[in-house]
């Protein structure tokens, strides 16, 4: 799992039927210390999550097809967890 900004939605009007329905993020790594870690990355938002959202993002494919209960899907950055606080202690 990995700590992320959330910086806003993805539109996208042809898509894979698996994310019909489904909210599409843009997120930006971070490390505990809440500092940018590498590339932007998109993930599929099951906690309803907004722009500037402190989130867990699971980026393991077998971990995603699992909580999304489908045995074949493209998608492997699943939001998971809105974070109130890191504590570093």
């Amino acid at each position: 799992m990995r700590l992320a900004r959330v910086l806003g939605s993805v539109v996208a009007t042809i898509k894979h039927p698996s994310y019909e329905g489904q909210r599409i993020m843009l997120c930006q790594p971070l490390s505990p210390a809440g500092e940018k870690m590498g590339s932007q990355m998109i993930a599929l938002d099951r906690v309803d999550s907004g722009p500037g959202d402190l989130v867990l993002v699971l980026t393991e494919g077998n971990g995603v097809r699992q909580l999304m209960g489908q045995k074949v899907l493209p998608i492997r950055s699943l939001i998971v967890g809105v974070v109130d606080a890191v504590d570093l202690d």
